[in-house]
């Protein structure tokens, strides 16, 4: 029979491999875009949807994700999400006219946005708050780092060898058997509650639909320009519904999101901070591969390994973060990640030059995936203290909306800085390293007030180490880690 802290280790393993599965789908479709484009059809301008269908539905749906999880149970809704994820991605392989591929896109940033506040809202409440949840929290970063690294190999081993489609249908077998798994290593939903009322459905809709438009809007602007009626229109109106939403929280009984939320100042600080962190991580993506492939002359392929010191650092620095959240508390920890986080954009950035290489790069990621990989976890174990476990899956929903938000306002702005004076056809190398260069001089510049804002947080105490604290002992989690280090 399996010993208790062994099921918690193989628990955390099954939530740590879920996070793997969302985090390879952010970097593996990047690099068969152009395949996708060429072999079914899209112009120039919509194969950017392949990419936006997914974020706008994500971000869009997160907070009724949440909300789900805490109100339907965390368990159903894990199987839920990783049918829907399974079933988008095999539609998406063996799609043959655009729609078809936007609707799976669409399908999947569904299934994204009800598991991802799962997953989180199922450590919280399994892990004690204190260093078993943040080694939970931990490992869990670490999978979702390494997700990445797999998202940028994968996404060019699988293209070059067995054609775009498989960057979709690799994602079948592994969110079906994580979610064949999981009604053996997940604790049984609790019984609803018949006092605890339904959804707010007007709240859920005017969320959905003004976040949406948000991110929307957001990825449109690249595309249609900044001044278009589509980008101001859908700004605008989404801002709007942003706006209603919070009075009609203010009136109903069973908020989406309960106001007072916002009154955890962990929560709220950590909220801003993932949307610096994510924002300038994703707007850095580009501009660092942008220089591998058009400056450095780099194939897709190169370019995807040439992410991997980034992304495997960045797993060091989460094993770090635990040791620093232990010993020095979340402030100190998030503060550190943040300003080390922005020298390495700044040392990135020195390091771009026309005529440079790979090794210039090598200082700048080493600092910056060390920073990063520090300050990750430790934003989301702030976004859970003081939360309780019948709203954890809300507040994951907040940070999550604002890791979502993050991605897009960050890639839109520094991608228009880096593209400010840039004529798009016979740009010379020096030019575009110029825009590249600006670019992540506002990054570092970004991730660094983001490191002053995390100072306004409360001093905690440091709370044991977790062998006192766990009635299960330091085995608890043991395995996840190791199962962690194997991703």
């Amino acid at each position: 029979m399996t010993r208790p802290q062994e099921r918690s280790g193989l628990k955390l393993a099954l939530l740590a491999f879920a996070q793997f599965v969302v985090a390879i789908d952010y970097n593996i479709v990047y690099i068969a875009l152009p395949d996708i484009g060429r072999e079914l059809g899209f112009t120039a301008q919509s194969l950017q949807w392949v990419v936006s269908a997914y974020a706008v539905t994500f971000g869009g749906f997160l907070l009724l994700g949440g909300r789900a999880a805490d109100r339907l149970g965390e368990r159903r809704m894990f199987i839920l999400a990783l049918g829907l994820y399974a079933t988008s991605s095999l539609g998406g392989g063996f799609a043959t006219e655009p729609w078809m591929l936007l609707t799976a896109r669409t399908v999947q940033g569904l299934g994204g946005a009800l598991l991802f506040p799962t997953i989180l809202s199922l450590i919280n409440k399994s892990y004690a708050e204190g260093p078993e949840r943040n080694k939970a929290l931990t490992v869990w970063g670490v999978a979702a780092s390494g997700g990445l690294a797999a998202g940028a190999l994968l996404g060019g081993l699988l293209t070059n060898g067995f054609g775009w489609a498989a960057v979709f249908l690799v994602n079948v077998p592994l969110a079906l058997g994580a979610a064949i798994i999981a009604p053996w290593l997940l604790p049984a939903d609790p019984p609803r509650e018949g006092g605890r009322g339904g959804f707010d459905v007007p709240g859920a809709v005017v969320a959905t639909a003004g976040i949406s438009l948000v991110v929307f809007g957001l990825a449109s602007g690249p595309d249609a320009g900044w001044s278009s009626s589509r980008v101001i229109g859908s700004l605008l109106v989404g801002a709007a519904l942003v706006a209603a939403f919070v009075l009609i929280e203010r009136g109903t009984r069973n908020p989406l999101a309960p106001l007072r939320l916002f009154g955890n100042r962990s929560l709220a600080v950590a909220m801003i901070d993932i949307l610096i962190l994510v924002g300038t991580l994703g707007g850095e993506y580009f501009l660092y591969t942008t220089y591998l492939q058009n400056v450095l002359g780099y194939s897709p392929l190169t370019a995807g390994l040439a992410f991997l010191p980034l992304t495997l650092i960045s797993m060091v620095g989460g094993k770090i973060s635990l040791t620093l959240l232990n010993r020095q508390g979340i402030r100190p920890t998030i503060f550190t990640g943040m300003l080390v986080a922005g020298i390495g954009l700044a040392a990135l950035a020195m390091g771009m030059s026309p005529n440079s290489s790979f090794a210039a790069l090598l200082p700048g990621l080493i600092i910056w995936g060390l920073g990063a990989g520090i300050a990750f976890s430790a934003l989301f174990v702030a976004a859970s203290a003081g939360v309780s476990p019948a709203e954890q899956g809300v507040a994951s929903a907040l940070a999550s909306t604002s890791q979502q938000l993050g991605s897009a306002i960050g890639l839109a702005v520094i991608v228009a800085i880096a593209r400010a004076g840039l004529t798009g056809q016979t740009d010379a190398p020096s030019t575009i390293v110029d825009g590249l260069r600006t670019g992540g001089w506002v990054a570092a510049a970004a991730t660094a007030a983001g490191a002053l804002i995390a100072l306004t947080l409360k001093r905690q105490p440091v709370a044991p180490t977790v062998d006192a604290v766990s009635p299960e002992g330091p085995d608890s989690v043991a395995a996840g880690m190791t199962i962690s280090n194997a991703l």
